[in-house]
């Protein structure tokens, strides 16, 4: 699978002097230069590393240097990995204070001041001693794919030229590196960025600096351009960039375009590094779009991020948005409920009680499998004492629903709660998936297809309806001949049908089954697609029509999953 992690990610610090313009209007949201590293070096991947503490940056002793301190460093700038861990002053010798020493890092830290430190400047070492890495670039991904843009709304092409003539300028944007080692400076109309009033702009203003990366500064011509035509290409390599020049000068629809592209980039890393980096940068921009469809990917993978050593990293906002939703993939509630356990614990005094509390009422207990909750009443952890009231309430609610018919318990029940509705639970009870998608069968031979599984759930999760059976048939088609022998047109391929019969019980005015088909990768089984059945019917979307990329086109995995709900 193509890499392009070293794409994004870090996420940069911008900052706009001269007037002097900051992301952020208030102190306590701006964000602090605190922690961040760079890499001094001729390449920008491989380097001294250097860290930023009180107001300067410093080296990194080589002391206990290993692979896994490079790993965290080289995610921490957006690279996919580290190749080696150097030491020795390979790349120099910094002149600055040598702020870390003994550094005890797993790999999977946000940052490296997240990593066991025995404190800021304390050290034995010298510069001889100055750490350095080599990081991933994934240079053999495509990246040149363009995205057009377009919100010109007629806009006359006249003002292309006015920019790339520069005649009557009357104002200049200055961009310059964060290091102020490289600054570029265009002229430009004031008249033009008056319109934006996030700079705040006043009438005797001359100039504007801007500071970005250098790696930016390429694009930040067609982004001014942008401003005249509302017209701009759009590519991997520059998405970021320009998404954080739209944020600069409040520019939200071009911010929101140039967001969409992103999500190129969401089932690249299994790690979920970049995804949780996306998240929580699309929260300190404001693009809910950007949000939804990090989102929406997480729910979707939340089993294999449950598993992910990144699941103790989430914010407490990602999480009780994550927990709200009802596309969570997982294999039941219960081990949603041990997950956030784990979750509050490691979190230890960083989640209040109150947030606790928050994130523990999001919990479908009623959706609990029976037998998991009828343990649960002889659990003893320190996290079911503290919240003994909301776990009794909880279990409670989850014996009623288990115990007596819909039609009397839903009398006390806010018929908009979400505690009822199932997410999509993948446990064996309810799912079967198809791996093989080999189209060397022949269709009419069933004793060999195995694109033809056929199972039995129960009518509904809850325990009343525990002998009553629905019978179920999940195919998958391939061609468009396999199709016409079962009397159907597909109108694109491949194609999965899920079938309900030989149903023994009357339960349609009260249930429905809001069945889902989820499509991942065979070999690294990351979900990239979850799509609903309509007249018992799921035609595969391609890339135009989907959220995200398909990432392993002819290699993936069908799990028809039953979904079962009161109406």
């Amino acid at each position: 699978m193509r890499r392009i992690m070293y794409l994004l990610w870090p996420l940069l610090f911008l900052h706009v002097s001269g007037q002097r313009w900051t992301r952020f209007d208030d102190q306590q949201k701006r964000p602090t230069q605190e922690g961040r590293v760079r890499l001094v070096g001729n390449l920008p991947s491989s380097g001294r590393v250097e860290v930023y503490h009180d107001g300067q940056w410093g080296s990194v002793c080589d002391d206990g240097w290993e692979l896994a301190d490079a790993q965290v460093v080289c995610h921490q700038l957006g690279f996919p990995g580290a190749i080696s861990a150097t030491t020795g002053g390979h790349y120099g010798e910094g002149s600055g204070p040598i702020w870390l020493d003994d550094i005890n890092c797993k790999g999977s830290e946000n940052s490296l001041s997240d990593c066991g430190l025995k404190g800021w400047g304390v050290t034995d070492c010298t510069h001889k001693e100055d750490a350095g890495v080599v990081c991933e670039t994934g240079k053999n991904m495509s990246s040149d794919h363009q995205f057009s843009v377009d919100n010109s709304l007629g806009l006359s092409d006249d003002l292309g030229d006015l920019f790339d003539s520069g005649d009557g300028c009357d104002f200049s944007i200055n961009v310059r590196d964060l290091s102020e080692k490289a600054e570029f400076t265009f002229c430009v109309h004031k008249l033009i960025l008056m319109l934006y009033s996030k700079l705040n702009l006043k009438n005797d203003s001359r100039n504007l600096t801007v500071e970005v990366s250098q790696t930016c500064h390429p694009h930040a011509s067609s982004f001014l351009r942008y401003l005249y035509t509302r017209k701009i290409d759009v590519s991997i390599t520059s998405a970021q960039c320009l998404h954080q020049l739209a944020y600069i000068f409040g520019v939200k629809k071009l911010m929101e375009d140039v967001g969409r592209v992103f999500t190129l980039l969401i089932p690249e890393d299994n790690s979920f590094q970049t995804q949780l980096s996306m998240y929580e940068y699309g929260v300190r921009t404001g693009d809910l779009v950007l949000q939804e469809n990090i989102l929406q990917y997480l729910s979707w993978n939340c089993e294999f991020l449950i598993s992910s050593p990144l699941w103790s990293t989430l914010s407490f906002h990602m999480m009780d948005a994550l927990l709200l939703r009802s596309d969570l993939v997982v294999k039941d509630e219960a081990i949603l409920l041990e997950a956030l356990e784990t979750w509050i614990q490691d979190k230890a005094d960083a989640v209040s009680p109150e947030q606790q509390t928050s994130l523990l009422n999001h919990i479908r207990f009623l959706l609990i499998p029976v037998d998991k909750l009828y343990d649960m009443q002889f659990t003893s952890s320190i996290l079911h004492q503290k919240h003994e009231k909301l776990y009794l309430t909880g279990m409670l609610k989850g014996f009623q629903f288990n115990a007596l018919p819909f039609s009397k318990i839903r009398k006390q029940m806010n018929n908009i709660s979400d505690e009822y509705l199932p997410r999509i639970y993948t446990a064996e009870e309810w799912s079967v998936s198809i791996n093989d998608t080999r189209a060397n069968y022949q269709y009419y031979n069933y004793g060999q297809n195995n694109r033809i599984q056929t199972f039995s759930t129960p009518v509904h999760t809850s325990a009343i309806f525990r002998n009553q059976q629905v019978q179920w048939q999940a195919q998958v088609f391939l061609s468009h001949q396999e199709c016409s022998n079962n009397g159907f047109r597909c109108d694109s391929l491949p194609a999965a049908r899920f079938l309900s019969y030989n149903n023994r019980y009357n339960y349609a005015s009260n249930i429905r089954f809001n069945n889902r088909l989820i499509l991942s990768c065979k070999n690294e089984n990351n979900v990239f697609h979850v799509q609903d059945f309509k007249n018992n019917m799921a035609v595969m979307p391609n890339n135009n029509s989907m959220g995200l990329p398909n990432p392993c086109p002819d290699d993936y995995s069908f799990r028809f999953v039953v979904r079962p709900q009161y109406i």
